[in-house]
């Protein structure tokens, strides 16, 4: 039996939250997804109360990340993410503004599995947003160790 998926949504901007969730269920995925508004509230829930990351043990989790954040930047966040021996097989998929080539490569570097730069029209946007949905309906999340 498979576990059901939570998804971790990391975006500071509130109408591509909204986008981003919208059409996802558009593309008919119906799994919770967790908003945090900033990195330092993702951070706390992640990681848990005793700070370990063992409160998701067990739990399958997919992370979308926005590198573009108030508080801290999505590098921080991914690092700590593929670094927590509870979190580190959790699919993280960064969407972002950011098309710049050594910050991709950094960011597959450092272990996140998709890198999506956000299209500028909203049209695009949100049909990027759709086939990402479509990809999600079909993929395998490993439970976190």
């Amino acid at each position: 039996m498979t576990m059901p998926v939570t998804i971790i949504m990391i975006e500071d901007d509130e109408g591509h939250a909204r986008l981003i969730e919208r059409n996802i269920r558009r593309s008919g995925v119906n799994n919770e997804i967790k908003p945090f508004t900033n990195g330092t509230d993702a951070v706390k829930y992640l990681l848990g109360a005793d700070g370990t990351g063992l409160d998701h043990k067990g739990n399958a989790l997919l992370i979308l990340l926005d590198l573009n954040l108030p508080d801290m930047t999505g590098i921080d966040i991914l690092k700590l993410v593929k670094q927590n021996s509870f979190l580190k097989s959790a699919p993280v998929v960064i969407l972002t503004t950011t098309d710049d080539s050594q910050e991709i490569k950094r960011c597959y570097e450092l272990g996140c599995n998709v890198y999506i730069t956000k299209p500028v029209n909203y049209e695009s946007f949100a049909n990027a947003i759709r086939q990402l949905g479509l990809f999600f309906s079909v993929i395998q999340v490993p439970p976190a160790a």
